[in-house]
């Protein structure tokens, strides 16, 4: 299942890489809500190179997915993000662009010839 959140970008980490090829880079969004939220995520693998685009102070709608597992008794929980993009100042409904303007349809004219056949 997943899920997204709208913040502005507070801190980027460097990619860590561990001994087994595993991979991750986090970084943390801070909510824009009457408290706001520093909230943490983790891009795996390749999905950290995508940090590169962005810098602290963006503002970023970030799609995640929340993974959990058990190692040695001891729960943990990750946001594991798999996409951002940038939010230019507006909301994330900002970014869906005008229609052109209708133009009169040239069938409304009263002198068409009607070509259908019924």
């Amino acid at each position: 299942m997943s899920h997204e959140l709208t913040g502005t970008i507070k801190v980027i980490f460097d990619t860590q890489t561990f001994p087994s090829g595993f991979s991750k880079r986090e970084f943390v969004v801070t909510t824009q809500e009457q408290y706001p939220q520093d909230v943490k995520f983790e891009a795996i693998k390749e999905k950290g190179d995508m940090l590169d685009s962005y810098n602290e102070g963006d503002q970023v709608n970030v799609k995640f997915n929340i993974r959990g597992n058990e190692y040695n008794g001891r729960y943990y929980v990750n946001l594991q993000s798999w996409q951002m993009s940038k939010i230019d100042g507006g909301s994330a409904g900002d970014s869906i662009p005008d229609l052109p303007p209708l133009e009169p349809s040239q069938m409304d004219g009263p002198d068409q010839e009607d070509d259908l056949p019924f």
